[in-house]
């Protein structure tokens, strides 16, 4: 996680330079609200010294520490972004885009921190702290895109089984679908058809044979 001590060390220089006294009498109102972690009421007082002076950089750069200390990250890199155009001092100007990484580094933004971190060194190159930052956002980008492309490789390991699962199941579907008996020829069927004719005929012919041999059936003479 980047370290945030240098936040309060710059806002102070940065308070000592005021465009106007009404810009310096609000930022030092601010200031005092900063230290007792008065954030919300710290931001109303560097808005009113932005009001009255939009082209003072400390102002604007306060303003973005107040906002990142309640945790306004976007309207905190706005406003950085503001006090980037503005600063001329190449020390503020350092500590203005390494408070951006370090936002960036916190979202896992890990390219737009790195690009932040070395324009910060650019402008002081002797910042161990923003050099550090720099390097760690460095590997761990290197570790995200390492597990973004093995992450990447299960998904489409998973595709490929999903789909060979999908063709298993419709081959077996198919296996167990009872297959369509031969049909009877009809020749075949005629031959039986005939067989079953004569058998029949050559039963009748037996049965009426025996008939003939048993003679007609006798009344009896005996009285019931």
């Amino acid at each position: 996680m980047a370290r945030f001590y240098i936040i309060f060390a710059i806002l102070l220089g940065f308070v000592t330079v005021a465009d106007a006294q009404t810009d310096r009498q609000f930022v030092r109102e601010g200031n005092k609200l900063f230290n007792k972690q008065q954030y919300d009421k710290a931001e109303i007082q560097y808005r009113k010294a932005v009001s009255k002076n939009p082209s003072n950089p400390q102002a604007v750069y306060n303003l973005g520490c107040a906002l990142m200390m309640q945790n306004k990250d976007s309207a905190a890199v706005a406003q950085y972004q503001r006090a980037a155009k503005l600063e001329k001092n190449k020390m503020r100007l350092a500590s203005v885009y390494h408070n951006i990484g370090v936002i960036c580094q916190n979202h896992k933004m890990f390219g737009e921190a790195i690009t932040a971190y070395e324009q910060s060194l650019r402008n002081n190159p002797h910042d161990n702290e923003t050099r550090y930052n720099l390097a760690l956002c460095k590997k761990l980008q290197k570790n995200k895109k390492n597990e973004d492309k093995k992450q990447q490789k299960k998904q489409e390991n998973n595709k490929q089984q999903n789909n060979k699962d999908r063709n298993n199941d419709k081959d077996k579907d198919k296996q167990k679908q009872p297959q369509p008996k031969e049909q009877m020829s009809k020749d075949n069927a005629e031959q039986l058809l005939n067989a079953a004719i004569q058998n029949e005929k050559a039963t009748q012919q037996r049965l009426k044979k025996a008939m003939q041999k048993q003679g007609p059936c006798k009344s009896s003479d005996k009285n019931w």
